[in-house]
């Protein structure tokens, strides 16, 4: 019997891919990336699992689950960054390179 592809192994694998690339965009699409080869991965994993002998491709399942939880932590750790931006500094001192450079300067002591 010809082993067959494992569904979405490949759809796993971009996804992760995405979603660690995602992140660099206030880490939004790296969150939903992410949780998207998650689900899927885990999807995948459980027919692989059922049995193996019918399936080839695993190793994109296991990359793409992998990628997709380190987009997810990343994203994140962004998403946090940026909240406790605007809550230091404000939206406008965001928006404005001057006013930013103040209020580092003033968070700084200098």
């Amino acid at each position: 019997m010809e082993k067959q592809q494992i569904p979405n192994g490949t759809l796993v694998l971009v996804m992760g891919i995405l979603s660690i690339i995602g992140c660099c965009c206030y880490g939004v699409p790296g969150l939903i990336f992410g949780i998207v080869a998650i689900i899927l991965g885990g999807k995948a994993t459980k027919l692989y699992m059922e049995a193996p002998e019918n399936y080839s491709g695993f190793g994109n399942v296991k990359a793409g689950k992998i990628m997709g939880i380190i987009g997810v932590v990343l994203s994140i750790i962004m998403v946090l960054i940026y909240v406790w931006m605007i809550s230091s500094f404000g939206w406008e001192a965001l928006q404005d390179q001057e006013l930013m450079q103040e209020k580092m300067q003033e968070m700084m002591g200098q």
